[in-house]
């Protein structure tokens, strides 16, 4: 999570946990799980989760501080407590391969105004806006996590939506990103499903894609819809969206060859670049898979038993 964001899953998270054949089809279906997974999570729906350095007055309980490698990874409910009662109030995620998270148990937290005025709440608009796109490498050199954990998402849907057929991408930075992506979690073949770009600020494309790439809003989360439109959607994460959509004139990945006579690069040595394709978060597609209703049918739930790992 960016410094003063938070978000809401509104699927349950977290213990009690309960195995799959344990806990029956019906029941797991009820929790939002469509397919079989190891464990199936029975507790509480709505949690918020926060930056680490956005917690305060909460210390951490030793008794419950247990992790696989270097961290903690909450396996035993709560392991925060509030300074002044001791409540347990909050989960604390940071082992190893783990996102550092705070998750606020949400009948333990009371949102209270801060006083300081509010700004404008984010909307479509937003999108257009040079500081809203995600840039998909990191100064480092390494591809983002936020691009590799969106990615997991968006395959998932485009997986339900397609049905597990080939999809031809468009042209551009969609297909130059995300190419190498599709291929590897979709088909080739006959009968491709087309898929385009849509979103606030850009044009549809005619005649429409089977699929359109669109973004989720920035605040609320719902994916934008062009009007009158009722075909198939595949909702995207914003930040991600908006560089594929507005990324200017710079080509996101590395040129061949040399460069035009007469241009010269003040740039050495050149900025480091990721050594594989971009891949997407392996566990983000799985989640994102299970917990949609699609996944039941014969074909995609052949498709999910054979990509189970």
């Amino acid at each position: 999570m960016e410094p003063a964001t938070y978000a809401v899953d509104p699927r349950p998270t977290g213990p009690p946990w309960r195995l799959w054949e344990e806990a029956g089809e019906d029941a797991a279906a009820r929790q939002g799980v469509y397919a079989p997974v190891y464990s199936v999570s029975f507790g509480a729906r709505n949690r918020i989760v926060i930056a680490p350095g956005d917690s305060r007055s909460m210390a951490l309980i030793p008794e419950k501080c247990e992790g696989y490698c270097r961290g903690v990874d909450g396996r035993n409910g709560p392991n925060l407590a509030c300074e002044g009662c001791g409540r347990a109030v909050a989960t604390r995620m940071d082992d190893c391969g783990m996102w550092q998270t705070v998750w606020l148990e949400p009948d333990a937290v009371v949102r209270h105004p801060s006083g300081l005025p509010a700004g404008p709440p984010p909307d479509w608009d937003e999108l257009e806006r040079p500081e809203h796109r995600v840039p998909p490498v990191e100064p480092d050199g390494s591809w983002s996590r936020r691009w590799e954990a969106a990615l997991g998402v968006a395959l998932a849907h485009l997986v339900a939506a397609t049905e597990d057929r080939p999809v031809i991408l468009p042209a551009g930075p969609v297909t130059e990103l995300l190419g190498h992506a599709v291929g590897r979690y979709l088909p080739a073949g006959p009968d491709a499903r087309t898929v385009g770009l849509a979103g606030p600020g850009i044009r549809t494309p005619h005649p429409r894609p089977d699929v359109l790439l669109v973004p989720r809003h920035p605040l609320t989360g719902t994916p934008w819809r062009p009007p009158g439109d009722d075909g198939v959607l595949v909702p995207l994460d914003s930040g991600v969206w908006a560089y594929l959509a507005h990324q200017g004139e710079t080509s996101p990945m590395p040129a061949t060859g040399v460069l035009p006579d007469g241009v010269l690069r003040d740039d050495y040595p050149l900025p480091p670049r990721p050594w594989c394709p971009l891949t997407p978060h392996h566990r983000a597609f799985e989640y994102t898979l299970v917990g949609l209703p699609a996944i039941r049918t014969p074909r995609l739930r052949r498709y999910h038993d054979a990509h189970r790992s």
